[in-house]
C-alpha cells in the first residue's frame, strides 16, 4: 500500500501517518521527493478498513493498494503516468518523443564539439556521450574521466542540449552531477545497490538501464531502491538483453515497454545502439520502439565510426542519423506523437 501526501504537507501530518502505520504494527518506507511525498506500507495484506483509517488523517491526498513488491514505481501508486522534466524544454513521458545522441565515449574536444553540432541540428534534444566508462578488458579505452565531463558539458551548452552521461560508483556522484543534467546508470550497475540508494538522494533525473540478463522485475526493482531514497524523476531504459545468439550484440526487447506501460508510471526510452550492436539495425529498430510506445530513443553518433575507439560498429554516421530522426518523426505522427526538438542554436 502507498499513502501519497498532499504537496502542501506539513512535517507534523507526516509523522502523523507514520505514527498511525507503528501503531497498527506496520513497516514503512518514507520517499520524500521534490514534489511528492510517498509512504510505503510493506509486508503487509491492506484492506478497505486500513486503507480508510490512513484516507482519514491530516494531509493524506490518496492511498492507493500496490499489487507488486515495488510499491512506489508500480503503476498501482499513481493514478497518473509520471513525466521526468530535465529543462524548460525537454520531458520525458509525455506526448513528445526525446531523442538523446552522441558518441559512446568522449575522445577529443574536436570530436564531441562535432558531434553536438550535428545532433542537436538534426533535432536532438539531449548530448550522451561516456566520461568514465565500464569496459569489459582492463585495457581498453577507459574514457577521459573529469576532462570529458567538462568536454561534454561544453558541447552541450553551445547547442542548447541537456547532457546524460554515466556514473559508476558512488564516489563519483557528486562529480557527475555537477554536469550532467540526466545520470546515467548502466547495464552493469542496475545491481550496484549502494550506487541506486546514493542516486536517490541526487536531486537531478536517473537513466536506468536494463542489466543485460534482468528480469523486467529486477529492473523495476533497481528503480524502487532509487525512488525509496527520495529521488522520483526516473527514466527506464530498455537496451537489449543477452542471448545464445552472436549476430546481434544483444536482443532488444520491444515487448518490455508495452509491458511497463501496465506496470509502472514511469517514463521508457529504448537504447538500440546497445540493444543490437548492428549500425544497420539501429533505425528500423528506433522506428519500431517509437511505434511499441517508447517516450524517446538513446543512440551512439560518431564522425567517423571506423576510428572510434569504442562502439563504433554500431554508430551512426551524421548523415544517417538526420535520415534517422526524419524517418521518427513520420512514425511518431502516425501514433499521435512528435519528436522533441532541440532549439538550433549557438551561444556567443
Amino acid at each position: 500500500m502507498v499513502v501519497e501526501m498532499k504537496t502542501n504537507v506539513t512535517p507534523g501530518q507526516v509523522a502523523e501517518v507514520l505514527d498511525h502505520a507503528r501503531q497498527l504494527g506496520l513497516s514503512t518506507v518514507l520517499s520524500t521527493g521534490s514534489e511528492r511525498t510517498l509512504l510505503g506500507i510493506v509486508n503487509t495484506t491492506a484492506d478497505d478498513r486500513m486503507t480508510a483509517s490512513f484516507q482519514s488523517l491530516g494531509g493524506v491526498a490518496s492511498v492507493f493498494l500496490v499489487r507488486h513488491p515495488y510499491q512506489f514505481v508500480s503503476s498501482d501508486s499513481s493514478v497518473t503516468s509520471t513525466r521526468v522534466r530535465v529543462n524548460d524544454r525537454t520531458i520525458f513521458g509525455g506526448n513528445e518523443i526525446v531523442i538523446c545522441a552522441g558518441p559512446c565515449s568522449v575522445e577529443s574536444e574536436e570530436q564531441i564539439r562535432a558531434t553536438a553540432a550535428a545532433v542537436a541540428g538534426a533535432g536532438a534534444s539531449v548530448l550522451r556521450g561516456g566520461a568514465f566508462k565500464p569496459r569489459t578488458s582492463p585495457y581498453s579505452f577507459q574514457g577521459l574521466g573529469a576532462d570529458g565531463l567538462n568536454l561534454l558539458r561544453s558541447a552541450a551548452d553551445e547547442h542548447g542540449l541537456a547532457l546524460v552521461t554515466e556514473v559508476l560508483s558512488v564516489k563519483d556522484v557528486d562529480l557527475v552531477a555537477t554536469y550532467a543534467d540526466i545520470l546515467q546508470v548502466g547495464a552493469r550497475n542496475m545491481h550496484n545497490f549502494s550506487l541506486l540508494s546514493e542516486l536517490g538522494v541526487v536531486k537531478k533525473p536517473i537513466l536506468l538501464k536494463r542489466g543485460i540478463s534482468a528480469t523486467i522485475d529486477e529492473w523495476l526493482m533497481a528503480a524502487e531502491y532509487i525512488m525509496a531514497a527520495g529521488n522520483h524523476d526516473i527514466i527506464l531504459c530498455e537496451r537489449g538483453i543477452r542471448s545464445f545468439d552472436a549476430k546481434t550484440r544483444n536482443v532488444l526487447d520491444l515487448a518490455a515497454i508495452p509491458l511497463l506501460r501496465n506496470l509502472t508510471h514511469l517514463p521508457v526510452i529504448v537504447d538500440p545502439s546497445h540493444g543490437t550492436g548492428v549500425r544497420s539495425a539501429v533505425t528500423p529498430m528506433s522506428l519500431a520502439a517509437i511505434a511499441a510506445g517508447a517516450d524517446g530513443l538513446i543512440v551512439e553518433v560518431h564522425p567517423e565510426p571506423k576510428n572510434a575507439l569504442s562502439d563504433g560498429e554500431q554508430s551512426l554516421y551524421f548523415d544517417q542519423f538526420v535520415q534517422l530522426v526524419s524517418k521518427c518523426s513520420s512514425v511518431a505522427e502516425a501514433v499521435g506523437r512528435k519528436v522533441s526538438e532541440a532549439p538550433h542554436y549557438v551561444l556567443q
